[in-house]
């Protein structure tokens, strides 16, 4: 009687999965904004605890060498939903770098976004959080294919009111310093209607998981995509009620700790609804750590530099995949993207990516489900319109330079190209580029190879600001 209970179980359990494997997965992406590489329980860090992120690591795949393709917010998210590096579809800047409030455009229209694609296939798309990919009703995220929006439009330190700014930034770098809501007048959008202003940050990484929840209970029973982009630990930082304080550590670890909560209940609704098995998960930053506010900044952990640099500190950033159903556990030491979701998730799902224009991306579907290698072999490291370094499994070459994110600070022309092998020298400290004088002249003709491949790129549609 016990092997004929047995068996029943087994065979429930097999026509379960079946029934699963059948429909479309379900996508999540958490978004972290200037979350460093060395700032999770799984990366290193010996502080910050982190448990839900690491076991979602511990269950599916920790990727070592995934990058962003570009060091900056708006940038690096152009490029995660279309699967283009930022450069060709105008979303990058060397004059104003990022949308401001009074920037007048967004996201061209012609761009395919991870959500249109999926709206082919049937499915609803929702992004909670930060968009900043251009905030006049006409480009958010409607305008690319999401059903929902809920969240912040652009970054959480802009619209400081202008008697405070000085007061903020000296303030910011100083460790016990909490910021004040009432400094920054970001509102609060729901679908195109601004409902708070200024945005009560001080619980908003609480509203945007019951957002997301709310979502996933809502398209349990079809389809759905969600970009949960956290606005934080971009600075000013804040942790709710329940978490300042808790970690009796720093404010910064408290936010940290409240990102890892929210990553927890994501995970907790998808196994309550049996979606677990059906569902890709992709955790990951969009930039490095900004090092500009010490403290409150993060860290980058082994890596050189942070944020708005192409050090390795400033474009490779923590990064997991969970899916009990689809994901083969491991560590993955290949390369990978942001540039590489669109191509994944279509063909996770059965979509299609644009055949219409240049993409970058590669699928990882393999490397996921059967652990194979990675096609990704190579990775081009822009920042603010400018092609700073080239890299391949083992080497990179710097042909220009920023040491720390400063926005007045000009990007330095090396007077000689900088390569470091980074299997050895995962910090970029000793420049190999003497002993390899051929790797340096093969990686320059790489470079310029890509650059002649984007000069049909679309202007840039960061530097027109709105006109009264």
């Amino acid at each position: 009687m016990k092997n004929i209970i047995i068996f029943l179980l087994v065979l429930c359990s097999f026509y379960t999965l079946l029934a699963q494997s059948k429909n479309p997965p379900n996508f999540v992406v958490v978004f972290c904004d200037d979350l460093g590489y060395g700032d999770i329980g799984t990366f290193g860090n010996p502080i910050i605890r982190t448990p839900n992120i690491d076991k979602m690591a511990q269950e599916g795949q920790k990727w070592t060498q995934f990058y962003v393709a570009d060091p900056v917010c708006t940038s690096s998210r152009a490029a995660l939903l279309t699967g283009r590096y930022p450069i060709r579809n105008g979303m990058t800047s060397s004059k104003r770098h990022v949308f401001f409030p009074d920037s007048s455009n967004g996201l061209p229209h012609e761009e395919v976004t991870i959500a249109e694609m999926l709206k082919e296939r049937g499915y609803t798309s929702a992004t909670i959080g930060k968009w900043h990919l251009g905030h006049l009703p006409k480009f958010l995220p409607q305008s690319q294919g999401f059903d929902y929006y809920y969240g912040i439009p652009y970054s959480n330190d802009m619209d400081a009111l202008s008697n405070n700014w000085d007061i903020y930034l000296k303030k910011s770098r100083d460790p016990n310093y909490y910021s004040e809501t009432k400094f920054f007048n970001v509102p609060l959008i729901e679908n195109t209607k601004v409902i708070e202003r200024p945005a009560d940050q001080t619980n908003i990484i609480k509203r945007y998981t019951e957002k997301a929840l709310e979502f996933i209970e809502k398209n349990k029973n079809s389809p759905f995509f969600l970009y949960l982009a956290h606005s934080m630990p971009h600075m000013p930082i804040f942790a709710s009620e329940e978490f300042r304080g808790r970690s009796k550590a720093s404010l910064y670890t408290d936010v940290i700790e409240e990102i890892d909560w929210s990553v927890g209940e994501i995970i907790n609704v998808l196994k309550k609804n049996n979606l677990d098995q059906n569902t890709l998960v992709v955790f990951t930053s969009d930039n490095g750590p900004w090092l500009l506010f010490k403290t409150h900044g993060g860290s980058a952990g082994p890596l050189r530099a942070g944020k708005g640099t192409t050090f390795e500190g400033g474009q490779r950033v923590p990064t997991v995949f969970w899916g009990p159903g689809i994901v083969n556990p491991g560590r993955v030491n290949d390369l990978g993207s942001t540039l590489d979701l669109i191509n994944t998730f279509a063909n996770l799902s059965g979509g299609q990516i644009p055949s219409d224009r240049k993409m970058d991306g590669y699928d990882l579907s393999k490397v996921l489900t059967e652990k194979s290698d990675s096609p990704r072999e190579d990775f081009y490291y822009w920042a603010f319109a400018e092609l700073h370094a080239y890299r391949n499994q083992r080497y990179k070459v710097h042909l220009k330079q920023r040491e720390v994110i400063h926005y007045g600070r000009p990007t330095i022309i090396l007077d000689e190209p900088e390569l470091y092998d980074l299997r050895a020298d995962i910090s970029e400290k000793h420049n190999v580029a003497n002993t390899f004088p051929e790797i340096v002249s093969y990686f320059k003709e790489k470079m310029q190879l890509h650059l002649e491949d984007v000069e049909d790129s679309l202007p840039d549609q960061l530097v027109d600001r709105i006109t009264e």
